[in-house]
Formats: structure tokens, C-alpha cells, sequence
């Protein structure tokens, strides 16, 4: 009798914790107190509340408190297994999460549909292909083949670790689709960058509506609507943007501000400024997502200046927060229209508003300052950054290398290496440029082949036009159409056209006329080209042949653009 009045006060004392654990699941303090008192109890928790605690301490991110608990448990259930590789999951511990789930098949227990889901991400999160076909063997070998959830999850993993045809073939296979399978493959199309294949995923969807009976299952949500609209943008065809647009009001996703701002966002992305702006006055109370979009779309356009500083102060003045990246791509527009007294407020306005330590937005400051030509200014902004990626330091590199200050740039970048930064393939390309406008051949030909060697870096087009460039005007022709001939690019018109302008400076006919007959080849329409080489023959006194192509320029291309002023 007092065995059984000990086992019910037990049970009694755990539905009590589990309880009072259940109402503090959010507040971290409360619960590991409540984790305390169950400690001092003298008698370790039963399976459920073991497992209520291992989810408390995985959703405040706490994996070692909770393995901790997980290891201390006599007993576990697939529930207890499943808790425990998820909080790995999502606490970005994606090796553990395997490991565990290895351990938990090695241990006899059957995963269930939420465990294959969370090893589904976890393998996305690490990029173990490998890993993600094995999980996706046993899940076809289960009872779980036919699961939504699981083939959505399993879905999502192939994407994210860039199996697109696996992705694609796991979803024909589905005998049932929800709204959450087609969410899965639309947005993994749209971050693989198969944007003409989302928006025809988006059309399939919509004629599948039609025929399904279960409406709620199939309707497209904002999600759906915010990867297409992220694709229309990719692609920058209006019609579409406007087709989705429709689709939105008659599905009464109007007043969702995240579609709404991905809308002006595609709109924007589109080129149609009137559209992004019609639709962002509609708006009652316009956020900072749509906001920042339009602001955004301002900043492409020097024309829009005004248009985008009166955005700003309408913003200031409603009492909207400005972030990092409204004030970013405010500085974008101040550089592109090298407006420096327009720059100079919103630094005073960061300076009053904004937290130090926004990288991006330093950046941005740097960028403004380089490109209005303050360079004393675009300096100490650069050195008052409490932290510094390869982007700040690529950012004044370039600014020096195009103003002819290829000793500087060049000081800075080793200054870059020595606080350990990597450069990656634009570093190159800046140093390449500075080296040419500095005519500092060798040393442009060095990070050239210290590029690939050292670093790994392949190059592409721009690097070779740079590195063409760079031996041109160092006179060394033949060095230079060797490099074009063992490319392993096929040569565009801005290597060619490199190739031309060297020939004609260093007067070498051979090379300039193969050079000139690969360029008509590629662009017929091109005058410049056919001017380059009917001069280099007048200069030679081959006046017949001058004669001859300018004849050929004539009849094939256009002719050169005729001059205009602003004034």
C-alpha cells in the first residue's frame, strides 16, 4: 500500500512539474529553477517531463543543458530521440544532430515523420549530400515514403544542398501536394536561381487549383507569392509582376504587408518606378520593408535623388525606425550621383541615430566617400571601423586604384593580408585595374598568377580583360595574344578590343589586324572597332586599305553614336 501511495505522489509531482514547466516554456529563468526544485526532489524525471526539459533548454539554446538531461534519462522514446537531434537542428549544431540520429537507429529506435524531418535539415544545414541520400533511403524503405511533411522536408534538403533534379523527381512522385510541397520547391528554384522555372511551377500550381477539391490545401499564401515575386524581380519581366499582382487582390493578399512589399520590391526591380510608388502610396501605413524597397529602387536611378531624400525625411518625420539598410542604399544613391552634401547629412544622422558595428553600412559610408572623391574622408571612415570584412577593404582599394594611387592600393592590400583577411576574385580585379592605371605591369601580372596559384581563384572574363590590358599597355603584345589563345574562356569583345587599342599604341599591324577580324565577328555592329583599324592603317600610310574599312564599317555597322549635350 505504501508503494502504490509512493508511485501516485510521484506521478502526482511530475504532472505538477510537467505543468508548471509547460507555463514557463518561454522565460529561461523561471524554468531552470523549476529544473532546480526537480533536482532536489531526489528522484530523476520520469520520460515526458525528461523530455519537456531537453525541449526547454534546445529552444533557448541551450544543447549542452539539454544533452545533459538527454544522457541522464533512464528511459527514452522516439519523442525523447527526436527532441534532442531537432535542438542540434535548429541550434545550428548539424554534425551532433547526424550523429545522434546515427546513434538513435544503432539504439533500435524507429524515427518517426518529425526526426526525419529534422535530419532532413540538418543535412541541409551541413551540405552532406551524402548524408541527405542515406536519411533519404531510409525513409523510402519506411513507413514515411508517402508522408507530406517528409517528402516536403526531404524536398527542401535536396534543394538547399543543390540537387534541383532530385528535387523535382521526389515532387512528381507525391501523390498528395499541399501549399507547403509547392512553397518548398518555388522558393528552392528561386534561391538556386531557376527563376523561369519558378514562375512555371507558380502557373501549375494555379491551374491545379482548378481542379482540386480541397481548395485550402492548394491556395497559394504570401509565402508563395513572396518567392514569386523574388523571381519576377530575377527576371525583370513587368507583365508577370503584373499577373501575380492581380492574382493578389483576387485572393485577398492585399493587405499583407510582406507581399506587399515584395510586390514594390518586383516592381522596383522592373524598372517601373511609377507603379512601386502608386502602390506604396496605397498603403495606410507604409513599414520599413516597403519602405526600404522603394528607397532601394530610388537609388538605381541618379534622376530619383529627390524623390528618395523626400521618402526619407517622410519616414524620419512618422516616427518609422531606420535601419542599416535604408541608410545603405540612401548612401548608394549619394555615391552613384556623387552627391556629397547629401552624403555628409545622413553620416551625421548615422552618427546621432545609428549603433556603430554595422558592417554594410560602413561599407556603404566608405563607397560614398571614395566615389565624391574625398578620399581623406573615405580613409578615416574606413579606420574608424571596429570591424572590417574583405568588401571594406576592396571598397578603398578600388577607390585608390581608379584615381591612379597604385602604390596606395597596393600597401593596402597587404595591410588586408596582414590582418588576415582573404581577398577574393574583386580584390583581384581592383588590383588589376590599379595596377594599370598606375603602369605597374609586373606587379599586376603577379597577384594575377597569385590569384590562381595561391588563392584558388579562377579567373573570369573581367580578370583576363584586365590582365590583356595590363600587358598591352606594357608593350608586351605577344605576351598578351598568348594569353588570349590559352584562355579557357572563348574571347569577348573587351579583351579583343584591349588586344586592338595596344596594337594601334605600339603601332604592331599583324596582331591588330588578327585582333580587329576577331572583333568584326563578334560585334559587326561595333564602329569603334573598324575606326581603331582604319586608323592604324592611315597611320601606316595604307591608305587604300583605311579606305576599305572604313567602307566596311559603312555598310556594316551602325555608325558612331552622334554627340549630344546636357546643357
Amino acid at each position: 500500500m505504501a508503494l502504490v501511495t509512493c508511485a501516485v505522489a510521484s506521478a502526482n509531482a511530475a504532472a505538477f512539474y510537467y505543468s508548471l514547466l509547460q507555463s514557463c516554456m518561454n522565460c529561461f529563468r523561471q524554468g531552470k529553477s523549476i529544473h532546480g526544485s526537480i533536482i532536489t526532489s531526489a528522484s530523476p524525471p520520469e520520460l515526458h517531463l525528461g523530455t519537456k526539459l531537453v525541449i526547454f533548454y534546445a529552444k533557448h539554446g541551450d544543447v549542452a543543458a539539454a544533452r545533459r538531461v538527454f544522457d541522464g534519462m533512464p528511459h527514452r522514446s522516439v519523442v525523447s530521440w527526436t527532441a534532442m537531434v531537432s535542438g542540434y537542428s535548429r541550434n545550428g549544431r548539424p554534425r551532433e544532430a547526424l550523429e545522434l540520429f546515427a546513434l538513435m537507429c544503432a539504439s533500435g529506435v524507429r524515427p518517426n515523420q518529425f526526426t526525419y524531418g529534422s535530419v532532413a535539415s540538418a543535412c541541409s544545414a551541413s551540405g552532406c549530400v551524402r548524408s541527405g541520400e542515406q536519411v533519404h533511403a531510409c525513409v523510402a524503405k519506411g513507413r514515411f515514403a508517402g508522408d507530406m511533411f517528409v517528402q516536403s522536408a526531404l524536398m527542401d534538403m535536396h534543394l538547399r544542398c543543390g540537387s534541383v533534379g532530385d528535387a523535382r523527381r521526389l515532387f512528381t512522385e507525391m501523390e498528395r501536394k499541399d501549399v507547403v510541397s509547392w512553397n518548398a520547391l518555388l522558393r528552392g528554384f528561386v534561391e538556386r536561381g531557376h527563376c523561369s522555372d519558378a514562375l512555371g511551377l507558380l502557373s501549375s500550381m494555379l491551374r491545379q487549383v482548378t481542379y482540386t477539391k480541397n481548395l485550402t490545401e492548394m491556395l497559394p499564401d504570401h509565402f508563395t507569392f513572396g518567392s514569386a515575386l523574388k523571381a519576377c524581380g530575377a527576371v525583370s519581366v513587368l507583365g508577370n509582376v503584373e499577373l501575380i499582382h492581380t492574382c493578389i487582390i483576387k485572393l485577398g493578399y492585399w493587405g499583407e504587408k510582406v507581399v506587399i512589399g515584395s510586390l514594390i520590391d518586383a516592381y522596383v526591380k522592373c524598372r517601373s518606378m511609377s507603379s512601386a510608388r502608386v502602390i506604396y502610396d496605397s498603403i495606410c501605413e507604409p513599414d520599413l520593408v516597403s519602405s526600404t524597397a522603394l528607397i532601394s529602387g530610388y537609388s538605381m536611378d541618379r534622376n530619383h535623388t529627390e524623390d528618395a531624400m523626400e521618402l526619407f525625411c517622410n519616414i524620419h518625420r512618422g516616427g518609422l525606425r531606420i535601419d542599416g539598410v535604408l541608410l545603405s542604399s540612401l548612401l548608394g544613391l549619394c555615391a552613384n550621383a556623387a552627391s556629397l552634401s547629401l552624403g555628409t547629412q545622413i553620416h551625421a544622422y548615422m552618427c546621432k541615430k545609428q549603433p556603430m558595428g554595422d558592417v554594410a553600412l560602413d561599407n556603404a559610408l566608405v563607397d560614398m566617400y571614395a566615389k565624391a572623391g574625398e578620399f581623406s574622408d573615405a580613409r578615416r571612415a574606413f579606420d574608424e571601423m571596429p570591424h572590417r570584412n574583405v568588401v571594406s577593404w576592396t571598397s578603398l582599394i578600388t577607390a585608390y586604384g581608379k584615381n591612379g594611387f597604385g602604390g596606395d592600393a597596393m600597401s593596402l592590400f597587404d595591410r588586408m593580408l596582414e590582418d588576415g583577411v582573404k581577398p577574393n576574385d574583386v580584390t583581384f580585379l581592383s588590383l588589376l585595374s590599379a595596377c594599370g592605371h598606375s603602369g605597374l605591369m609586373s606587379r599586376g601580372m603577379e597577384y594575377f598568377t597569385s590569384m590562381m596559384s595561391k588563392y584558388g581563384i579562377d579567373p573570369r572574363a573581367e580578370h583576363y580583360s584586365s590582365a590583356i590590358d595590363l600587358l598591352g599597355r606594357g608593350g608586351q603584345l605577344e605576351e598578351a595574344w598568348k594569353l588570349v589563345q590559352n584562355m579557357d574562356i572563348e574571347p569577348n569583345s573587351s579583351m579583343l578590343g584591349a588586344m586592338l587599342g595596344a596594337c594601334k599604341a605600339y603601332g604592331n599591324m599583324p596582331l591588330g589586324e588578327t585582333a580587329a577580324k576577331n572583333l568584326f565577328s563578334i560585334a559587326p555592329e561595333s564602329s569603334v572597332n573598324y575606326a581603331v583599324l582604319a586608323n592604324m592603317y592611315a597611320e601606316s600610310n595604307l591608305w587604300e586599305d583605311a579606305r576599305s574599312t572604313r567602307k566596311l564599317m559603312a555598310e556594316t555597322s551602325s555608325g558612331k553614336e552622334a554627340g549630344c549635350s546636357i546643357i
